[in-house]
């Protein structure tokens, strides 16, 4: 299998972190890319020029973190990353997690393009709020049991989530009024999945 990716994409990181908790990665072949030059590889694997993208080895090209997560989960039955006593709630932070990480990443893109004032807009503001909400949310369900059980996807991208916002936002400091988020992401920024994988 072939995974175009590069360093600072939480979306890449989440697929990159899949991987290596289902025990995939030798037979994951990493391809950095930059996704904004219209590289010719990626742009022939995902014609939208977005990361990550999984090839599989039938030759099929999977976009989108969540599908590729998917599609990582469905090779082994052991160590479900989805399938678990709780699916649901798993299916739930993810939902949730994915919606702080696309508000964080947005803003950030903007910010590069159109200046740190596209946070006063209308789009920008209801993305500020996006943030906060989230990070409320995540607070109030760190004593959750898909919070605290076995590693599953919600926490995968939660945790994504809130390394993003530190790497891009750092004037965010949300440690600050989540402390049991924080402790909660400090256990599990540990895991070699996640270190592996830092942002750079």
């Amino acid at each position: 299998m072939e995974l175009y990716l590069n360093k600072t994409s939480p979306y890449a990181r989440v697929a990159r972190i899949c991987a290596i908790e289902k025990q995939l990665d030798p037979q994951v072949n990493l391809i950095w890319v930059d996704p904004w030059a219209d590289d010719k590889a990626l742009l022939t694997a995902n014609p939208n020029s977005k990361i990550p993208v999984l090839v599989t080895d039938e030759g099929e090209a999977i976009s989108e973190s969540l599908l590729i997560a998917s599609y990582l989960d469905s090779l082994s039955p052991a160590n479900s990353l989805l399938h678990t006593p709780h699916y649901a709630d798993v299916l739930a932070l993810s939902g949730l997690s994915q919606g702080l990480t696309d508000a964080a990443f947005t803003t950030v893109i903007n910010r590069k393009h159109l200046g740190k004032e596209s946070d006063l807009t209308v789009l920008g503001e209801r993305r500020q709020k996006a943030i906060t909400r989230g990070l409320q949310r995540l607070e109030d369900k760190v004593d959750t049991d898909v919070m605290r059980g076995e590693i599953n996807l919600g926490q995968i991208i939660t945790i994504v989530a809130l390394s993003y916002i530190d790497f891009r936002l750092p004037e965010r400091q949300w440690q600050h009024q989540h402390p049991h988020l924080a402790n909660w992401a400090t256990g599990l920024s540990e895991r070699p999945s996640t270190t592996t994988t830092a942002f750079a």
